[in-house]
């Protein structure tokens, strides 16, 4: 029983060690002291956190305290997205749909980008939008179910969502708006999003 204890206080400090040297490394990030944060933050991502991989994926992708190398931004964003780091799916879910340093394949990009819209992720959740609207990646034409998301994405102050949500309803029926509302005001974060409605699949 000892020995356990010892174990849990020592796994207890180990992550609250880990949480200091994230918090300095991505204190030393915002203050763009880049070297300091990449010192802080590496030994971290390679031990498995995913805050700290989603931070060191974000440096190579823009090119900050390392050279930029999309590659090893995808390898530390999914190492990070595999743990469920919403916005570390979203950035897979945005380098698949775009084919920078994978190949493009759309309906990976939807797999992410859903995995993180079901967590709340804004932007997810507004880009989700955009598949249903214009039937991209497989995901079925379905207006009630943008509304949906772009309220939701709204709600989070996610950009542009508000105006597409305002867009789209100009081609739904009070019918399909209502659903949209109910829709919206069910759903909880970490929980499925519905892939269709009952009104809503073959509006234009």
């Amino acid at each position: 029983m000892k020995k356990f204890i010892l174990a849990i206080c020592l796994a207890l400090g180990l992550h609250q060690a880990a949480l200091a040297g994230f918090l300095e490394g991505a204190t030393a990030y915002n203050n763009k002291n880049y070297g300091t944060a990449l010192k802080e933050i590496t030994p971290l991502a390679k031990a498995g956190n995913a805050d700290a991989q989603h931070l060191l994926g974000l440096m190579y992708y823009m090119g900050r305290g390392v050279p930029q190398d999309y590659p090893q931004a995808f390898q530390w964003h999914r190492k990070a997205a595999l743990q469920g780091k919403a916005d570390a799916q979203y950035v897979v879910g945005a380098m698949y749909y775009t084919g920078n340093a994978v190949i493009q394949d759309h309906k990976q990009a939807v797999s992410w980008f859903r995995k993180a819209a079901q967590q709340g992720h804004g932007e997810a959740l507004q880009t989700m939008g955009l598949m249903y609207r214009y039937h991209i990646g497989g995901v079925p034409q379905d207006n009630v179910i943008a509304y949906m998301l772009w309220n939701l994405a709204a709600a989070r102050s996610a950009p542009n969502a508000a105006e597409q949500r305002a867009a789209v309803v100009k081609h739904m029926t009070p019918e399909q708006i209502e659903e949209g509302q109910a829709l919206s005001a069910r759903w909880k974060p970490n929980s499925p999003l519905p892939t269709k409605s009952r009104t809503g699949g073959d509006g234009n």
